[in-house]
């Protein structure tokens, strides 16, 4: 068969008819790390708003579940939030993409997606306050703590003994202490990360950082949470927000497993009554089920807060606010009205089925030179 009958080709869409510089709407309709657009619904905004406000303002824990079924928009309202949350200085913001097998799941992820570096930075952050306490020198920040030490200025020899101590005093976890000043060691950083962050080491590795446990159980992936958010807290954040999306895959765990993860993050918010807020996505039917069944671990949750299908105003709002990212005009051109409410009715208010419908519409409508999209139109590409 000749290729060509494929129609394979590097050949870019001229969009500019439209006076777009490309197709704003995802071929995938899966949210980006950091969501430019966000059409939310008021109700669930505000909800979200509040209880992320409330650790800001007062430092108390809250915690929130978003349902909504699958395509409305549960994984792209946690990210958007978290996009709002990360560059501010005085939070530390993990996302976990879903639970997976317990409770050690969701904190390896957590801190997996905050980072080695970053990590590394809350040591050195810390051997710098303890530097300023026992020494002469006044480093401000992470960078001036490590250049302290690479320059000589500062021996670790000196602080590493006060700081294990002052950080075991603060996070009543001495492993989880030594482990995070290991960081700033060249020949054990990495060993340390691996023990951070759950994935397990050999115990001749944990020796030569004189670490004695392993973090491999749900009980001790709490213990070691905990320990983060105290020594962030010493260090003056305000606090932690913590976004576990797809939460509903815990309904295919064992009966024994389910149970043992949703007992563990509800002892890990029994324990972190200040500087901690979780955001939960999670599908209806699976929340009504934990709702019923698993009384105690639902009980910690303050609100549930749930997505709508998109009405007409919302998908005015999205398509207008995509467009927008590839010109300057704030209209629905090439979209008509009509067309509209046609992609409303076939999508039934889907937002991940919206997004697709329009990208591959806007596609056709550049392929063949249509000047509007109408329902017509529309319904020749479905």
């Amino acid at each position: 068969m000749n290729s060509d009958n494929f129609g394979i080709t590097d050949q870019q869409r001229d969009y500019s008819v439209y006076g777009l510089e490309d197709n704003p709407f995802p071929y995938s309709p899966v949210p980006d790390d950091d969501p430019m657009v966000y059409c939310g619904q008021r109700h669930a905004t505000g909800v979200i708003g509040e209880t992320v406000s409330t650790l800001l303002s007062t430092g108390k824990s809250k915690h929130l579940v978003i349902t909504g079924k699958y395509g409305n928009g549960k994984s792209h309202t946690l990210k958007y939030t978290r996009s709002l949350l990360r560059d501010r200085d005085n939070v530390v913001v993990g996302y976990v993409s879903q639970p997976g097998d317990g409770f050690l799941d969701i904190y390896h992820e957590f801190v997996y997606d905050i980072g080695f570096e970053k990590l590394q930075a809350f040591a050195y952050e810390f051997l710098a306050m303890v530097t300023r306490d026992i020494t002469d020198e006044e480093p401000e920040s992470p960078a001036e703590m490590r250049e302290l030490v690479d320059e000589g200025d500062v021996l670790l020899s000196e602080v590493v003994p006060q700081a294990i101590q002052r950080m075991s005093d603060v996070t009543r976890f001495a492993d989880f202490a030594r482990a995070m000043i290991h960081l700033v060691y060249e020949n054990t950083n990495l060993y340390a990360w691996q023990w951070l962050t759950a994935e397990g080491i050999r115990y001749e590795q944990r020796k030569e950082m004189e670490i004695h446990t392993a973090l491999d159980d749900d009980t001790m992936g709490v213990r070691a949470f905990t320990a983060m958010k105290n020594l962030l807290l010493e260090l003056d954040y305000t606090g932690v927000f913590v976004f576990v999306d797809e939460f509903e895959s815990i309904s295919r765990l064992s009966a024994k497993d389910e149970q043992s993860t949703l007992n563990s993050i509800r002892h890990l918010m029994d324990q972190n009554s200040h500087g901690l807020c979780m955001l939960f996505g999670c599908a209806p039917e699976v929340w009504q089920d934990v709702m019923a069944e698993y009384h105690a671990f639902a009980e910690r949750i303050g609100q549930e807060v749930s997505l709508r299908p998109l009405t007409e105003e919302h998908l005015h709002s999205l398509v207008r606010e995509y467009l927008g990212t590839m010109r300057p005009e704030d209209d629905l051109e090439p979209f008509t009205e009509e067309s509209l409410q046609y992609i409303l009715q076939r999508s039934q208010g889907n937002t991940r089925q919206v997004l697709s419908l329009c990208s591959r519409v806007l596609d056709k409508a550049v392929d063949n030179e249509a000047k509007r999209i109408n329902q017509e139109f529309v319904d020749s590409c479905l």
